[in-house]
């Protein structure tokens, strides 16, 4: 039986289980000072330095998540330098000056708040304690700075601070070994709130700071426990999101499971100019090493387990997690790392559990490339839905997809990703691009793929998140109308307008109101849940590699241009920005904020590049955070635009009952006007006569990561779900006919069209090879 993740709510008022365990506590005194994890542990290497001021111990290859802002000096002092003025700073309840207590009654911004029950004995000592822990409480507000960098990693009492050559400190997923967690101790504290100790899978420890009310989770008898909260005003994962009234309030993890040049630029620079993608990338760290293991340290050091504590203290409730199509396959003329990111996707979920996040897990890479941009996996032409090879890729796509919505609708994981991004910036309205009636024909069919895994109706599967293709939000008003939970991403960037806007950052502070605001609101009222799926605090395109490897800005007129609107040095180099530059990049990003209602900022962490500094600052919303540009409470923005005097454009909802899995939900009227293969794709008015795939391979199914426990004395082992939600889909999936000569996949746009592997072909399959174990 699958474990119920109702079976064991967690009382954050109750005192019992931190009575019975004080001493697997860490006996060192809990400080909220500067973090000084063990990975970072002075005089050990690394080839890039931290721009956060630390000597970082992390990836020989350059990835690292530095922990330390670089107000903190290097000694062993805990003196804080607050990022803001103290009204900006961490509370539970912005509206209170630092230091108040709040009230006692719930936020009243949220009509629904997540309250664990409280206990009903020892209700004396209870309110003493109670008193008690506010009075300390309200010391500690006047004492100390409340800042949001929840992380003090130090050793385990019981663990050497050795983490390994590797510095990694994140704790490695298995999927096909048992998950044994120092939770199993009997009697070990698994749940906690502000200022707790965490215990991480390779036995060391950070302190959990959280100002919002929010507290973790890890249950190593019950793993899928889903009672944590985020924040206080965020439901808890058991609970379900109340779309129209809750808000999202997300980060990406952008280039950690999906490599981006700008992102982690010091894994690409000594490869420079011929890294220019993950595929040209994947072939020099091959050539170089003669393995990849490089893409996978910096799987597991770029985004580690305090990220997520982090994210939630920073008033962040919702992930978007790219993940490209090599995660579950490739095929042999790809040189991508195959499946090794599902193992980190994985940890992902557990953390995000653990810590009361959400996911909206994003395909970003699709075969073919969905638009030849860096980011898809192969910088150049477009080969999927266009050129000889656009079906065949466009489905192999939709098995990936089939693939994903099974995992993801299993009872085990579905509260979790309850949210799923099925393709990430299709280029379909452009030049070299494939037409609109391509596009939707395949939205129809992955719509059709996903309603049959999880079925219809709120709870079963996932939100169902297509991208406008660039042709604006308006374009897609009544299409399917009537589908089950079918949501808009679109993308707004200041940064990539036409032209480039210029000017000094105080003419940007209003500038996302006029500009989306009403659009937005008006998607989700026609279309229905919409969500800006990126958006970041760039002004203009500076940055290392922004644009691509060696393609200069249009901001300097070295790309596309060659009007010159001012030099990049002091967009590179944060340190230089004196306090009114951030004072009003954080006026744009409460502004984006109000104008998008729910959104997902692009992205959280930006690697250093081989200086030893963040070379692209606008998009990393850790650092704005750290250093001040954006808020450290989100729920600040609301009403932003109006305060700036600018129209309100905010959706107030209710959405419509089918638009979020009610009444009426999977009624879809036009579904059938959008048959699968579409007739014309990019390139090809009659795409009858292109080669395609035939459906008689075998089923291709995600490992699951399982737990192992003790249970009165005897080991025990975790239901979590066998990574295929409905067993009666059970269609095959589409590979190659044997003996058919197909172009190269990535690069058939002018190919010729094989004789072979048309539309209707029966020729039997070629032998499908099984899964390799994770």
């Amino acid at each position: 039986m699958a474990q119920n993740s109702s079976n064991i709510p967690y009382d954050p008022l109750d005192t019992q289980p931190r009575v019975e365990t004080p001493q697997l506590l860490t006996p060192d005194p809990v400080e909220f000072g500067p973090p000084r994890p063990g990975f970072f542990e002075a005089g050990s290497r690394s080839s890039v330095g931290s721009t956060l001021g630390v000597n970082a111990r992390g990836s020989a290859y350059g990835s690292i998540a530095p922990l330390r802002s670089s107000q903190y000096d290097d000694n062993n002092s805990h003196e804080l330098s607050p990022v803001g003025p103290a009204s900006e700073r961490y509370r539970d309840d912005p509206t209170l000056p630092v230091g108040a207590a709040p009230p006692t009654a719930n936020l009243t911004e949220k009509d629904q708040l997540y309250a664990a029950p409280r206990t009903k004995t020892k209700r004396k000592a209870l309110f003493g304690c109670l008193i008690a822990g506010g009075c300390l409480l309200l010391v500690l507000a006047i004492v100390l700075p409340v800042y949001f960098l929840v992380i003090k990693p130090k050793s385990s009492s019981t663990t050497s601070t050795n983490t390994g050559s590797d510095g990694h400190s994140g704790g490695h997923a298995s999927a096909t070994a048992s998950g044994e967690h120092p939770e199993n101790t009997p009697g070990f504290v698994t749940s906690g709130g502000d200022g707790s100790i965490v215990t991480k899978d390779d036995g060391t420890t950070f302190v959990y700071n959280n100002s919002f009310g929010g507290f973790w989770v890890f249950d190593p008898a019950n793993p899928l426990n889903e009672s944590a909260q985020a924040q206080s005003w965020t439901k808890p994962l058991s609970q379900e999101w109340a779309w129209g009234t809750d808000k999202v309030y997300g980060v990406n993890l952008g280039g950690w499971l999906n490599l981006e040049p700008f992102i982690s630029p010091a894994l690409y620079e000594p490869f420079y100019p011929n890294a220019v993608d993950e595929w040209t990338l994947c072939e020099q760290i091959m050539q170089r090493d003669g393995n990849l293991n490089a893409i996978e340290e910096h799987y597991k050091t770029f985004i580690v387990e305090e990220d997520f504590a982090m994210i939630a203290a920073a008033g962040l409730n919702w992930l978007r997690i790219p993940i490209a199509f090599w995660a579950i396959e490739k095929y042999p003329n790809e040189p991508f790392l195959e499946r090794v990111s599902w193992n980190y996707f994985l940890k992902a979920i557990e953390w995000a559990r653990k810590y009361g996040l959400r996911i909206n897990l994003d395909l970003h890479a699709l075969p073919g490339s969905q638009n030849g941009w860096n980011h898809s996996g192969k910088l150049g032409k477009i080969n999927f839905l266009a050129g000889v090879m656009g079906v065949a890729n466009a489905q192999r796509a939709l098995d990936h997809v089939r693939i994903f919505a099974e995992f993801i609708s299993q009872p085990e994981y579905k509260n979790v990703v309850p949210f799923f991004g099925i393709i990430n910036e299709p280029r379909s309205n452009s030049d070299s691009g494939y037409p609109v009636e391509a596009m939707q024909a395949w939205y129809a069919e992955a719509y059709r793929i996903i309603r049959n895994a999880g079925g219809t109706g709120a709870g079963n599967g996932p939100f169902i998140s297509i991208h406008d293709a660039f042709y604006g939000m308006s374009q897609w008003t009544g299409f399917l109308s009537g589908a089950d939970r079918l949501a808009m991403d679109h993308h707004p960037y200041l940064v990539f307008a036409v032209p480039l806007p210029g000017g000094t950052p105080s003419d940007f502070e209003a500038m996302p109101c006029g500009r989306w605001a009403g659009d937005f609101s008006n998607a989700n009222s026609a279309f229905g849940v919409t969500t800006a799926g990126e958006w970041s605090h760039a002004i203009n395109d500076c940055g290392l590699y922004v644009n691509a490897v060696g393609r200069g800005t249009r901001y300097e007129g070295t790309f596309e241009t060659t009007t010159v609107l001012g030099s990049c040095d002091t967009w590179n180099d944060h340190t230089t920005w004196d306090q009114s530059t951030k004072d009003s990049l954080r006026q744009m990003s409460l502004s984006t904020m109000d104008a998008l209602q729910n959104w997902f900022f692009w992205t959280w962490r930006i690697g250093e590049s081989s200086r030893g500094r963040v070379e692209a600052p606008f998009w990393s919303y850790k650092l704005a955070v750290l250093e001040g540009w954006a808020p450290t409470d989100p729920r600040e923005s609301v009403g932003q635009c109006q305060r700036l005097g600018q129209p309100t454009h905010s959706f107030t909802g209710p959405y419509q009952s089918w638009q979020i899995g009610g009444a009426g939900a999977g009624t879809v009227p036009s579904l059938d006007s959008y048959p699968w293969p579409p007739t014309a794709i990019g390139g090809f008015p009659d795409a009858a006569p292109l080669p395609q795939y035939t459906a008689t391979g075998a089923i291709n199914t995600l490992p699951v990561h399982t737990y192992t426990y003790s249970s009165a004395g005897a080991a025990a082992t975790a239901d979590v779900g066998d990574g295929w939600n409905n067993a009666a889909d059970a269609t095959p999936m589409a590979v190659p006919i044997a003996d058919c000569t197909y172009p190269d996949q990535w690069d058939a746009t002018a190919a010729a069209i094989p004789t072979c592997g048309v539309a209707g072909a029966t020729t039997e399959a070629a032998p499908v090879a099984e899964p390799t174990p994770i």
